[in-house]
């Protein structure tokens, strides 16, 4: 069942845990892709020096954080790889979930030929990584996960046995903030990107 706008509206750090276990769903040129969410980063803006709207900082790229729970906001690093957030939370209030590492469940096949990649636990293991292999792009930043034909997230009952708590990757400027224990991951997944 595709996940209402409700699920979203709530507080990032809640969100991002509870988006463990669900699917996300892709509908790339007549395939369908299918991948479980197994690890995720809450970012809660403005107060989270981690967040791209700490401060409450409004930028053309960090405009869609502030609209209601359940947008995309996607955003490119190092100049090349694009990286998927969920937005959580009401209008206004800038949280967002970064999806780090999804299991593949159905169109695995078609993934593989997106990022070329040969080692099986290597597909999806990183927000940029999982990006390419569902053929996520910039252009898809804004998209309505409620409503969207394209791409949308679904609970298909799973519950996700242990949940590890640590403290999210690559943010070192982040001062006090570093230490927060705002990454959430599947305990024994293998295609989480970091343990």
């Amino acid at each position: 069942m595709r996940l209402t706008r409700e699920f979203y509206r709530r507080e990032g750090r809640q969100v991002a845990r509870e988006l463990l276990g669900k699917i996300l769903v892709r509908n790339y040129k007549g395939s369908v892709l299918r991948a479980r969410i197994v690890e995720t980063e809450a970012y809660l803006g403005p107060e989270d020096r981690a967040s791209h709207a700490w401060k409450n900082k409004r930028t053309e790229r960090t405009e869609t954080m502030y609209l209601q729970g359940g947008h995309l906001y996607i955003y490119l690093i190092y100049g090349m790889y694009n990286c998927l957030n969920v937005v959580a939370s009401v209008e206004g209030i800038p949280h967002a979930v970064l999806i780090r590492g999804v299991e593949p469940l159905e169109g695995e096949e078609v993934m593989r030929g997106l990022r070329n990649c040969k080692k099986k636990y290597e597909l999806t293991n990183g927000p940029g990584k999982l990006c390419m292999a569902l053929g996520i792009e910039r252009r898809d930043n804004g998209v309505d996960l409620a409503t969207s034909p394209d791409i949308w997230l679904e609970d298909d009952g799973y519950v996700p046995g242990e949940v590890v708590c640590a403290r999210r990757v690559g943010i070192e400027y982040a001062g006090d903030y570093r230490e927060m224990l705002w990454r959430y991951y599947i305990e024994g997944n293998p295609w989480v990107s970091r343990r």
